[in-house]
């Protein structure tokens, strides 16, 4: 039987303590945050859509924040414009067609503006699509679920240090948008058997995880403590890189 879905939904960007410029962005439903944040509760019907991203400016080339903006602008449009009735299949051949666009859009911006070349980002995202929720991964930003207590990592890392069975974060990733990679993939993977009520889902930018232990993220969420509170846990730490965080918890499920 067709469910609604519920969701309270807050989402933080900062530029942290060292970096003079925000090269991440955030998407929620139509909204687009960088350098800001916002809250919001989604009501989704069944036939319903709602998309939440994150997108890391690669650090080190030009331009990531014109590749994170552009990626996540052209994603939030290819989105609410994919026919209904997909099966996960479906679905996910959808999302690899928009790689090839905006992977061929963002290669060529940086062929005719020098200033541009080699920009590139990550991207992670959580798409609510008619009942089923599916997670998108392209790089080494995360996407983490929380329940029961519980923390876990529900995305892999595209890094060398994940490649090469290291737990220190590399900060040397294998796969992005746009930054020259001639193979960009999505990772997609089904998650709609785990949401149910009191269900938390947090996407966030490395600039998170690399400051901030996964038992500290895990007391904060299980405190109730939103996205900012994140994000001022990563510059209490120092916040060596910009900060995004998206923290959705799942209030009610109506039948």
């Amino acid at each position: 039987m067709a469910k609604s879905i519920t969701l309270s939904i807050t989402a933080s960007s900062r530029v942290g303590c060292v970096r003079v410029n925000n090269e991440d962005m955030l998407l929620l439903g139509e909204q687009m945050v960088r350098s800001g944040k916002t809250s919001q509760t989604v009501e989704l019907a069944p036939g319903g859509r709602f998309l939440m991203a994150l997108a890391d400016g690669m650090g080190g080339h030009n331009c990531g924040e014109v590749a994170s903006a552009d990626t996540l602008n052209s994603l939030k449009f290819y989105y609410n414009d994919i026919p209904s009735g997909m099966d996960a299949n479906a679905f996910n051949e959808a999302m690899c067609e928009w790689l090839k666009s905006i992977n061929y859009t963002i290669d060529a911006k940086g062929r005719t503006k020098s200033e541009c070349r080699g920009m590139g980002t990550t991207l992670v995202a959580l798409a609510c699509y008619e009942g089923a929720f599916y997670s998108l991964n392209c790089g080494d930003s995360r996407l983490y679920y929380m329940a029961d207590g519980e923390l876990r990592q529900l995305t892999i890392d595209h890094s060398l240090n994940n490649l090469l069975g290291q737990q220190k974060h590399s900060n040397i990733i294998t796969n992005c948008i746009g930054g020259g990679c001639s193979c960009s993939y999505i990772d997609m993977d089904e998650h709609s058997a785990l949401v149910k009520p009191g269900a938390t889902f947090m996407l966030c930018s490395d600039g998170l995880s690399d400051m901030v232990s996964d038992q500290e993220i895990a007391r904060l969420l299980g405190n109730g403590f939103g996205a900012d509170a994140l994000c001022q846990a990563a510059e209490d730490e120092g916040g060596r890189d910009n900060v995004s965080v998206i923290v959705a918890r799942v209030l009610e499920i109506d039948n």
